[in-house]
């Protein structure tokens, strides 16, 4: 599908900066367990970093474009133009 220059997307990630993408969630995450474990070698401790980051990208790379999508703001946004 392409867009027109003119038109907006209904992709909640067109409108997130760089940092903000799936990706560089998912990088940061995997980053700090890693390190986690890399530094501390304590597997219970590194369970306590990973629980509150996978919840963090779960609900950022999972649940929040769904949870947009369904609000239909978008959808708002491009019937305004």
């Amino acid at each position: 599908m392409t867009t027109q220059p003119d038109s907006k997307s209904l992709n909640v990630w067109d409108y997130k900066p760089w940092w903000c993408q799936p990706w560089s969630i998912v990088l940061t995450g995997i980053t700090l367990i890693s390190g986690s474990w890399l530094l501390l070698r304590l597997w219970w401790l590194t369970a306590l970093v990973a629980i509150p980051v996978i919840t963090w990208m779960v609900f950022f790379v999972l649940i929040y474009p769904k949870l947009v999508a369904q609000s239909g703001i978008l959808l708002d946004e491009k019937a305004s133009e």
